[in-house]
């Protein structure tokens, strides 16, 4: 343990945040206006919100659904409890399941892999409901490992009620929930998040094709899913890479398919033309190195615990500044992790982040002279 009194404040100038430009002060349109019951885009480096309306609105999402209905799936797979290769025997539930279908037959089996398929690319409810049986016995069984994972993921105004995202009484998200769980979905399972670029699924000789137009519009879109019912109306989770930079958008209750589609590129060309994600450092990188009192080493590597990532306007980088807080009389015994202060880095007097820095190398005590010849020193320093 340390032991620390009242931090000091240490000032970081030019050498801690290089600017990458040193362009002219940038000039941020104001957002576009979206035609939809809530919507939200976000940064998905940093998770910094870059605009939003009604964002925690609760919403029928329809067979955004789905995106979870897959994500489970995922997480069993990773786990081991499922296969790809596993032959999924479709029950009848299954098979009469009505709205958008794969087309799977009544005592027929199907591969995990052809049903994650017909999930994220085709939105069939049939599938759905076959690979939650499969995972859970039932679909309500299912529905509620569902919302465990949400209530995991923070999804504070989402309840599911079934896989498909059929209408049905206390179903319901929200577009803050719909840009977590995609997020949790490209980051927890990169391996399987190509899927979603899948512009086209072929089972038993019917091709269908995925609702996400914008998976031909626009190059860099490589997901996610769409969802529509009379209740919902149109909704669209997306998701966009260029260079450096994704962003995850969400619209709910647009008027058409058209429509999501339009509403969506709106947000996505806004967030890409005025905003960019900048990695101020990553973890682990040495910020400074600060005495240490009592220890066989008289100095100790701090850096950020995790990567310092934000979103900031376009050529903004030369107007930040960072600041580090660190405790002033660090003692020894340290661990490797033990939080020693905090950076907080600005832009134009506004916090965009404050997080701890930790100790990156352990101190060990040192012997019985030196400590209490520290001892010594540290009285006197606290008469003056």
């Amino acid at each position: 343990m340390t032991r620390t009194r009242p931090s000091r404040l240490i000032t970081l100038f030019a050498a801690l945040l290089m600017p990458l430009s040193a362009s002219a002060d940038s000039l941020i349109a104001k957002p576009p206006q979206i035609a939809a019951s809530g919507y939200i885009l976000m940064d998905a480096a940093s998770g910094q919100v870059l605009v939003a309306h009604n964002a925690d609105e609760q919403l029928p999402p329809a067979s955004l659904t789905k995106m979870m209905t897959a994500y489970v799936a995922d997480h069993e797979l990773e786990r081991g409890n499922i296969n790809l290769k596993d032959q999924v025997l479709v029950s009848v539930k299954a098979w009469r399941t009505g709205g958008s279908r794969m087309f799977i037959r009544e005592g027929t089996s199907v591969s995990v892999e052809d049903l994650l398929k017909g999930i994220i690319i085709a939105s069939g409810n049939d599938a759905s409901v076959a690979l939650a049986e499969h995972i859970a016995g039932s679909e309500d069984s299912f529905a509620d490992l569902m919302n465990r994972h949400a209530d995991r993921l923070g999804m504070t105004t989402t309840r599911f009620r079934n896989a498909t995202g059929w209408p049905a009484d206390g179903h319901f998200s929200s577009a803050r929930d719909m840009a977590t769980l995609a997020l949790a979905i490209i980051n927890d399972f990169p391996e399987h998040y190509a899927l979603y670029a899948e512009k086209s699924f072929t089972y038993n000789n019917i091709t269908q094709q995925n609702r996400n137009l914008l998976l031909w519009r626009d190059s860099s879109v490589d997901g996610l899913k769409t969802g529509h019912t009379e209740e919902a109306g149109y909704c669209l989770v997306a998701s966009a890479k260029q260079g450096n930079q994704r962003l995850i958008s969400v619209v709910m209750g647009t008027a058409s398919e058209q429509a999501r589609a339009v509403e969506t590129q709106k947000l996505l060309t806004w967030g890409f033309r005025f905003f960019e994600t900048y990695r101020a450092y990553r973890a682990g990188d040495v910020l400074s190195q600060v005495p240490v009192w009592m220890g066989k080493d008289n100095q100790l590597d701090i850096g950020p615990l995790t990567d310092l990532v934000m979103t900031i306007p376009r050529d903004s980088q030369k107007d930040l500044k960072a600041e580090m807080k660190v405790h002033p009389e660090i003692r020894a015994p340290i661990r490797k992790g033990d939080t020693l202060g905090n950076v907080v880095i600005t832009l134009n007097d506004e916090v965009l982040l404050d997080r701890p820095l930790v100790a990156l190398n352990d101190v060990e005590r040192a012997g019985f002279f030196k400590r209490l010849w520290h001892s010594i020193q540290l009285f006197f320093r606290g008469l003056f």
